[in-house]
Protein backbone atom coordinates (compact mmCIF):
# COMPACT_ATOMS: atom_id res chain seq x y z
CA UNK A 1 0.00 0.00 0.00
CA UNK A 2 1.28 3.36 -1.27
CA UNK A 3 1.02 5.22 2.27
CA UNK A 4 2.70 2.00 4.30
CA UNK A 5 5.53 2.96 2.53
CA UNK A 6 5.76 6.33 3.53
CA UNK A 7 7.09 6.19 7.39
CA UNK A 8 9.45 3.53 5.82
CA UNK A 9 11.44 5.99 3.94
CA UNK A 10 10.40 9.02 6.27
CA UNK A 11 12.31 6.89 8.92
CA UNK A 12 15.64 6.36 6.92
CA UNK A 13 15.45 10.30 7.05
CA UNK A 14 15.84 10.10 10.72
CA UNK A 15 19.01 8.38 10.51
CA UNK A 16 20.74 11.39 8.32
CA UNK A 17 23.08 12.50 10.45
CA UNK A 18 25.40 9.08 9.73
CA UNK A 19 26.42 11.28 6.34
CA UNK A 20 28.52 12.78 8.40
CA UNK A 21 30.87 10.54 8.67
CA UNK A 22 32.86 9.21 5.92
CA UNK A 23 32.08 5.97 4.59
CA UNK A 24 33.99 3.17 4.92
CA UNK A 25 35.73 1.54 2.39
CA UNK A 26 33.68 -0.88 0.46
CA UNK A 27 35.64 -4.79 0.69
CA UNK A 28 37.32 -6.15 -2.53
CA UNK A 29 37.97 -2.54 -4.03
CA UNK A 30 41.45 -1.34 -5.19
CA UNK A 31 40.25 2.56 -5.28
CA UNK A 32 41.60 4.84 -2.63
CA UNK A 33 38.87 5.22 0.09
CA UNK A 34 38.39 9.50 -0.44
CA UNK A 35 39.27 12.18 2.47
CA UNK A 36 36.89 13.39 4.70
CA UNK A 37 36.81 16.48 2.69
CA UNK A 38 36.16 14.83 -0.54
CA UNK A 39 33.12 13.22 0.78
CA UNK A 40 31.72 16.17 2.00
CA UNK A 41 31.94 17.75 -1.54
CA UNK A 42 30.17 14.84 -2.62
CA UNK A 43 27.60 14.77 0.12
CA UNK A 44 26.76 18.64 -0.47
CA UNK A 45 27.13 19.00 -3.52
CA UNK A 46 24.52 19.28 -6.89
CA UNK A 47 23.11 16.11 -7.86
CA UNK A 48 24.65 15.82 -11.99
CA UNK A 49 21.96 14.09 -13.74
CA UNK A 50 25.12 13.41 -16.67
CA UNK A 51 27.60 11.40 -14.16
CA UNK A 52 27.08 7.69 -14.05
CA UNK A 53 29.50 5.30 -12.63
CA UNK A 54 32.43 3.96 -14.77
CA UNK A 55 31.31 0.39 -14.71
CA UNK A 56 27.84 1.38 -16.55
CA UNK A 57 29.59 1.96 -19.72
CA UNK A 58 31.31 -1.67 -19.38
CA UNK A 59 27.65 -3.06 -19.08
CA UNK A 60 26.29 -0.99 -21.73
CA UNK A 61 28.59 -2.23 -24.22
CA UNK A 62 27.40 -6.02 -23.40
CA UNK A 63 23.86 -5.33 -23.62
CA UNK A 64 21.59 -6.21 -26.57
CA UNK A 65 19.78 -3.18 -26.09
CA UNK A 66 19.53 0.09 -24.32
CA UNK A 67 18.59 3.53 -24.34
CA UNK A 68 19.10 6.48 -22.57
CA UNK A 69 17.64 9.82 -22.16
CA UNK A 70 17.69 13.26 -20.15
CA UNK A 71 14.67 15.33 -19.28
CA UNK A 72 15.05 18.97 -18.42
CA UNK A 73 12.88 20.93 -16.46
CA UNK A 74 11.20 22.33 -19.48
CA UNK A 75 10.70 19.18 -21.05
CA UNK A 76 9.45 17.18 -17.62
CA UNK A 77 6.77 20.55 -17.37
CA UNK A 78 5.24 19.72 -20.69
CA UNK A 79 5.00 15.73 -19.63
CA UNK A 80 3.29 17.07 -16.06
CA UNK A 81 0.83 19.03 -18.36
CA UNK A 82 -0.47 15.98 -20.02
CA UNK A 83 -1.47 13.91 -16.67
CA UNK A 84 -4.47 13.82 -16.02
CA UNK A 85 -6.52 15.23 -13.09
CA UNK A 86 -6.64 12.12 -10.65
CA UNK A 87 -2.80 12.28 -10.61
CA UNK A 88 -2.58 15.41 -9.11
CA UNK A 89 0.06 14.98 -6.62
CA UNK A 90 2.21 13.24 -9.36
CA UNK A 91 1.93 16.48 -11.45
CA UNK A 92 3.03 18.67 -8.31
CA UNK A 93 6.07 15.73 -7.57
CA UNK A 94 7.13 16.75 -11.10
CA UNK A 95 6.79 20.66 -10.53
CA UNK A 96 10.09 20.13 -8.06
CA UNK A 97 11.83 18.45 -10.45
CA UNK A 98 15.08 20.07 -12.20
CA UNK A 99 15.56 17.32 -14.20
CA UNK A 100 15.77 13.44 -14.85
CA UNK A 101 17.95 10.54 -16.39
CA UNK A 102 17.72 7.30 -17.30
CA UNK A 103 19.80 4.72 -18.31
CA UNK A 104 17.77 0.89 -19.43
CA UNK A 105 20.30 -1.93 -20.65
CA UNK A 106 18.10 -5.06 -21.22
CA UNK A 107 20.04 -8.60 -22.11
CA UNK A 108 20.02 -11.61 -23.76
CA UNK A 109 18.48 -14.58 -22.77
CA UNK A 110 21.58 -15.14 -19.99
CA UNK A 111 21.29 -12.58 -18.36
CA UNK A 112 23.57 -9.75 -16.90
CA UNK A 113 26.78 -10.79 -17.71
CA UNK A 114 28.61 -9.37 -15.59
CA UNK A 115 27.61 -9.50 -11.86
CA UNK A 116 30.64 -7.69 -10.35
CA UNK A 117 30.40 -4.66 -12.55
CA UNK A 118 26.99 -4.03 -10.72
CA UNK A 119 28.60 -4.45 -7.66
CA UNK A 120 30.64 -1.78 -8.78
CA UNK A 121 28.15 0.65 -9.17
CA UNK A 122 26.81 0.33 -5.80
CA UNK A 123 30.14 0.89 -4.76
CA UNK A 124 30.35 4.23 -6.55
CA UNK A 125 27.25 5.40 -5.06
CA UNK A 126 29.03 4.53 -1.47
CA UNK A 127 31.39 5.95 -2.04
CA UNK A 128 29.23 9.38 -2.60
CA UNK A 129 28.24 9.05 1.00
CA UNK A 130 24.12 9.18 -0.01
CA UNK A 131 21.79 7.46 2.58
CA UNK A 132 21.43 4.30 0.57
CA UNK A 133 18.18 1.67 1.26
CA UNK A 134 17.54 -1.47 -0.22
CA UNK A 135 14.84 -4.38 -1.14
CA UNK A 136 15.29 -7.51 -2.65
CA UNK A 137 12.20 -9.67 -3.52
CA UNK A 138 12.57 -13.29 -4.06
CA UNK A 139 14.35 -16.27 -2.28
CA UNK A 140 16.95 -16.42 -4.74
CA UNK A 141 18.79 -13.36 -3.96
CA UNK A 142 19.81 -10.62 -5.98
CA UNK A 143 20.95 -12.42 -9.05
CA UNK A 144 17.72 -14.67 -9.96
CA UNK A 145 15.16 -12.14 -8.64
CA UNK A 146 15.43 -8.53 -8.20
CA UNK A 147 17.16 -5.90 -6.04
CA UNK A 148 16.27 -2.23 -6.33
CA UNK A 149 18.44 0.49 -4.61
CA UNK A 150 17.89 3.69 -4.11
CA UNK A 151 20.19 6.54 -2.47
CA UNK A 152 19.08 9.86 -0.97
CA UNK A 153 20.45 13.12 -1.30
CA UNK A 154 19.39 15.08 1.66
CA UNK A 155 19.45 18.24 2.74
CA UNK A 156 17.36 18.64 5.84
CA UNK A 157 14.34 16.36 5.54
CA UNK A 158 14.24 17.71 2.28
CA UNK A 159 15.83 15.24 -1.03
CA UNK A 160 17.63 17.00 -2.98
CA UNK A 161 18.25 14.05 -5.58
CA UNK A 162 17.81 10.23 -5.99
CA UNK A 163 19.17 7.78 -7.65
CA UNK A 164 17.27 4.19 -8.29
CA UNK A 165 18.97 1.45 -9.55
CA UNK A 166 16.91 -1.49 -10.34
CA UNK A 167 18.29 -5.24 -11.10
CA UNK A 168 16.06 -7.62 -12.52
CA UNK A 169 18.05 -11.52 -13.76
CA UNK A 170 17.61 -9.93 -17.59
CA UNK A 171 17.70 -5.79 -16.93
CA UNK A 172 19.60 -3.05 -15.53
CA UNK A 173 17.77 0.65 -14.88
CA UNK A 174 19.28 3.43 -13.20
CA UNK A 175 17.60 6.84 -13.04
CA UNK A 176 18.80 9.91 -11.08
CA UNK A 177 16.43 12.51 -10.40
CA UNK A 178 17.29 16.27 -9.18
CA UNK A 179 15.50 18.86 -7.70
CA UNK A 180 14.07 19.48 -4.42
CA UNK A 181 11.28 17.11 -2.77
CA UNK A 182 9.88 15.41 -0.09
CA UNK A 183 9.61 11.51 0.87
CA UNK A 184 6.28 11.38 -0.45
CA UNK A 185 6.91 13.10 -3.90
CA UNK A 186 9.41 10.35 -4.58
CA UNK A 187 7.19 7.45 -3.86
CA UNK A 188 4.57 9.76 -6.51
CA UNK A 189 7.17 9.68 -8.97
CA UNK A 190 7.17 5.70 -9.07
CA UNK A 191 5.67 4.55 -12.22
CA UNK A 192 7.21 7.84 -14.57
CA UNK A 193 10.10 8.95 -16.24
CA UNK A 194 11.75 5.07 -16.10
CA UNK A 195 11.33 4.97 -12.08
CA UNK A 196 10.26 1.11 -11.37
CA UNK A 197 7.45 0.92 -9.61
CA UNK A 198 9.22 -0.30 -6.39
CA UNK A 199 7.79 -1.62 -3.32
CA UNK A 200 8.65 0.97 -1.03
CA UNK A 201 7.06 -0.48 2.43
CA UNK A 202 10.14 -3.41 1.53
CA UNK A 203 13.06 -1.12 2.09
CA UNK A 204 15.29 -1.04 4.82
CA UNK A 205 18.75 0.06 5.36
CA UNK A 206 21.61 -0.89 3.40
CA UNK A 207 23.93 -2.09 6.49
CA UNK A 208 21.01 -4.36 8.12
CA UNK A 209 20.80 -6.26 4.86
Amino acid sequence: MFFAAIPVLTAALSLAPILAQPPAQPQNSDAPAPDASSVRNLQSGPVVLEWTPPALLGLSAQASSKSSFTLDRSMLGAAAALLPDSEAETRQAIGKLDGVSVHLLRFGPAGIPDQASVEQIRAAYHLRGWKHLVSTTGAGGPVHSGTTDVWLVLDGANVRGAVVLAETPKSLTLVTVAGNLSTVDLLHLRGHFGIPRFEADDFKDAKDR
